[in-house]
């Protein structure tokens, strides 16, 4: 059993102030596997202050710079393949497939961000002033846990190219997780203070992030509850926010699509990340007429659906990373089935011979209206509710009735047909006949799926300030 007593602050593993401890539960066996000590305001005031005076030096550093420090973060990474895979594996309880994408994920956004870097301009001409893009300042990351280390390298690797330093409260459930993720960091050689990190909770760190004023910028990914209660503390300060929240995919598979091929993609879609996932489609939109066929083709795909042990490499959901998360899937699965949706498949409690683990069982609905709240509101677990429309007008309509708008999917043998369709969608990523990730493209969300964007220049801009020199 590992325990975690120190916080990362200005280049060093530095002892913690807080004294309160979190028990780190394996979520496949509800073992005990570690214990961090978790930090309070006065950790993450020294963290600020470590970020606030790297910022003076770092801000004014080049390209060039900026680039060598990507591309070792990078190369530390790397080296740690196996033990990222794995640790995410036992606590988070992702499937091997999953983590194995994520650790991908992770390299891929300091690759993705030096492409950026090479190509971007930080000064402009707009009429006859010049526009210079200013680093922002000391960047507040507060990342979830469903793929915590992809998306602290995903931020940092933004603040870096941007000239920022960076202070990051991770999910307290992934400390084993960061602590990996420090010790990457630490080999890299970074200049001290310009990466933080303190484990804590969000109502105790992450509030004193969020009041501070040497904070400019605020990078959330979580629950579209905590990013309203994030933003209406950084007004205080007018801190700058990305917030990238919650979401309620549609998936439209259209009436001439290839079905066979259609409906168990959408299946397994839906599970990805064992249904954690704020992008997953888990509203399958088909039409009326071809109902019963996609039901059947549904129901034969669960059949396929491995739930077990994350570290097998053909398990497909794994545990919940929480009882409390399973007890919320268990949840809206008894309130679709008062609701009065069709349960297709799976239903209350574990998969046989999973009985000690948060194991949900891969659980559909069918015939199930979209005022529903298994249709409305994000379950965060293996559920897909399957909805019918008439025509394509009325599934356009049904896919835009929500107060998400993160993603969305479109299936046709017609592809300017989808484009058509999908451009008439409120969200801000749609992917055509398939599950796709282009990670130069801008990702973030319409109306309560968030605010802002990253990834790419997009992503980058986010991170800088405009300032126009009239001469």
């Amino acid at each position: 059993m590992k325990r975690i007593t120190e916080a990362y602050i200005n280049g060093e593993l530095t002892s913690i102030e807080g004294t309160e401890i979190f028990d780190l539960i394996n979520p496949t066996n509800h073992e005990k596997i570690g214990e961090v000590v978790l930090g309070d305001q006065r950790d993450i005031r020294k963290a600020i202050a470590a970020a606030k005076k790297a910022f003076k030096t770092f801000s004014k550093t080049s390209v060039e710079e900026r680039i060598e420090i990507l591309e070792n973060l990078k190369k530390a990474v790397e080296r740690r393949e196996s033990e990222l895979i794995e640790t995410m594996i036992l606590e988070y309880g992702g499937t091997r497939q999953f983590c194995t994408a994520s650790f991908q994920n992770m390299v891929g956004a300091f690759e993705q961000m030096i492409e950026t870097l090479r190509h971007f301009e930080f000064e402009r001409k707009a009429g006859k002033t010049l526009v210079q893009m200013t680093p922002i300042g000391v960047i507040g990351i507060i990342t979830p846990w469903n793929s915590s280390n992809s998306f602290i390298c995903s931020k940092l690797a933004t603040a870096v190219a941007a000239g920022c330093t960076v202070v990051v409260k991770p999910s307290e459930m992934s400390a084993l997780q960061t602590q990996l993720i420090i010790e990457c960091f630490h080999e890299a050689g970074l200049p001290k203070g310009l990466f933080n990190l303190v484990n804590g909770l969000g109502s105790v760190a992450g509030n004193e992030i969020v009041n501070h004023p040497d904070i400019a910028k605020i990078s959330f990914t979580g629950s579209t509850q905590t990013g309203k209660m994030i933003a209406k503390g950084a007004v205080e300060t007018m801190k700058r926010v990305t917030l990238e929240l919650g979401g309620k995919s549609p998936n439209i598979i259209l009436d001439d699509a290839d079905f066979k091929q259609a409906v168990p993609q959408a299946v397994y879609g839906a599970y990805m990340n064992s249904g954690q996932a704020c992008i997953a489609p888990t509203r399958l939109l088909v039409p009326y007429s071809r109902l019963q066929e996609v039901n059947e083709l549904a129901k034969e795909t669960v059949r396929h659906v491995v739930v077990g042990d994350p570290a097998n490499e053909n398990t497909n959901v794994g545990p919940m990373v929480s009882e409390k998360q399973y007890e919320r899937v268990q949840s809206y699965i008894r309130l679709g089935i008062e609701e009065g949706a069709d349960l297709l498949t799976g239903g209350l409690g574990k998969p046989g011979g999973l009985d000690k683990g948060n194991f949900a069982k891969a659980t559909i609905f069918t015939n199930v209206r979209n005022n529903m709240r298994i249709a409305q509101e994000e379950i965060f677990g293996p559920v897909l509710s399957i909805i019918p429309y008439e025509n394509e007008e009325e599934a356009i309509s049904i896919a835009n009735d929500t107060s998400y708008g993160l993603a969305a999917y479109v299936t046709s043998s017609d592809e300017n047909r989808a484009v058509r369709v999908a451009s008439q969608i409120e969200a801000g990523r749609v992917c055509i006949n398939g599950f796709k990730h282009d990670p130069l493209a801008p990702f973030g969300g319409f109306k309560q799926s968030g605010i802002g964007r990253e990834f790419g220049a997009f992503g980058l801009e986010e991170y800088l300030e405009p300032k126009s020199i009239l001469v």
